[in-house]
């Protein structure tokens, strides 16, 4: 929702950059954390700001985690965690 007030490009941005994990009755799920513009350090500042918030979603934190991945779009997977 805007405010009379809100500035409509900031919210945009807002959400562009906003990560949303559906918790249901999958085993696995894919997120987009990174793009190609962005430097080697805000790639892993943004995968750990979200592996952080996922893990702090989880019942029994690290635990119901099994294994963690990271794949760029051609490339192979990398095992993270696990």
């Amino acid at each position: 929702m805007l405010g009379a007030n809100d500035d409509i490009q900031a919210r945009v941005d807002e959400q562009r950059s906003t990560v949303k994990f559906q918790l249901k009755k999958v085993l696995c799920m894919g997120v987009a954390i990174a793009h190609v513009g962005m430097t080697e350090d805000e790639i892993r500042q943004n995968s750990l700001m979200a592996i952080n918030f996922l893990v702090s979603l989880l019942k029994k934190n690290w635990n119901n985690v099994k294994s963690l991945h990271i794949k760029s779009t051609m490339g192979a997977p990398q095992r993270i965690f696990g």
